[in-house]
């Protein structure tokens, strides 16, 4: 199948690269010539500018965005919804709040051209694992793209299905149509506000391990842990295993004390969102609220925990921290 993938950056660029090795053609275009070229080299067709671009799609064309939120995937939407017709359609991909796909979708499918949102996660580590992709859209489009998100997604042998699951359900797979324009965007925020807390959970309990060697604690009651070592023998058989634990016990067996890290520690507006829908929707979301302040906190002063959530962002997603 052809897609059209707008945005070659860490998640985009992977993408790509997946699909192309899974036989689908990807036509490639970022405001980088040096990304296109990459990824041209790994099997894409370059486009030279945004009108090759939308010349090399065939009809009924779709174009996948993978570009920051807020206003560059809003100016990337109405540019790529002007050159498109009755029939065509846009995915954004990336992590727009989902007030904005209702709105989007409204105005595009008002001209014939469908939208899809679609919640994507995976991070850097996507092109090998995976992705876990929550659509909201027309069911129709969802059903014309299933090609791509089968190929994008993990698959069924990645993890057995739960008992009991409705047959006919791609869920495990790794896709799911969530509902109507916004549902996938607003399931994906909710997953990133849910990961903001189980992030803060992992990251105060290796903090308090780091701090059982206090001086001013009672000197029976001090222990001198090897934090890597923790990490890893609750990797196997604990009921907190998971993939985050993972990444932890990989950050630290690389840096014990995450020196390179100062624990300055961003939010990228989805748990923000959570907590203002948890406000509308009238739903206490204590532990993810305070999963939230603490980053904001965490920009005045630094704690060995904060290191522990900069060195998970920045394994799952390669996030950088702010300069200091």
């Amino acid at each position: 199948m052809q897609l059209g993938l707008i945005g070659l950056g860490r998640m985009g660029g992977n993408m790509a690269r997946r699909l192309i090795a899974g036989g689908h053609q990807v036509v490639a275009w970022d405001r980088s010539a040096e990304a296109i070229a990459a990824l041209a080299r790994d099997g894409a067709v370059a486009a030279a500018s945004m009108d090759d671009f939308i010349a090399r799609l065939v009809h009924p064309r779709t174009v996948w965005i993978m570009v920051p939120a807020g206003a560059p995937t809003e100016q990337t939407v109405a540019t790529v919804g002007q050159r498109l017709t009755r029939g065509d359609a846009i995915v954004d991909g990336g992590n727009t709040y989902f007030k904005d796909d209702i709105r989007r979708a409204r105005e595009l499918t008002a001209r014939g051209v469908d939208y899809m949102d679609v919640g994507t996660s995976g991070g850097v580590w996507g092109a090998q694992r995976g992705y876990c992709l929550m659509a909201g859209g027309d069911p129709g489009t969802f059903a014309r793209l299933t090609p791509i998100f089968r190929t994008l997604a993990p698959g069924r042998g990645a993890v057995p299905a739960t008992e009991g699951l409705p047959s006919g359900t791609t869920a495990p797979e790794g896709f799911l149509h969530c509902g109507p324009a916004g549902a996938g965007h607003f399931v994906k925020m909710i997953h990133n506000g849910i990961e903001y807390g189980l992030m803060q959970s992992y990251a105060e309990g290796f903090d308090i391990l780091r701090h059982a060697a206090a001086e001013h604690l009672p000197a029976d009651q001090r222990y001198d842990l090897k934090l890597a070592e923790v990490a890893e023998v609750w990797r196997r058989g604990s009921v907190i295993g998971s993939w985050l634990l993972d990444l932890t016990a990989m950050a630290l067996a690389k840096d014990p004390a995450l020196d390179q890290f100062t624990g300055n520690v961003a939010d990228s507006g989805e748990g923000r969102w959570t907590v203002a829908t948890a406000m509308e929707e009238r739903v206490p979301a204590t532990v993810l609220t305070t999963a939230l302040y603490a980053r904001f906190r965490s920009r005045v002063s630094h704690s060995f925990a904060d290191k522990v959530l900069s060195a998970l962002r920045a394994q799952f997603g390669g996030h950088v921290e702010p300069p200091r």
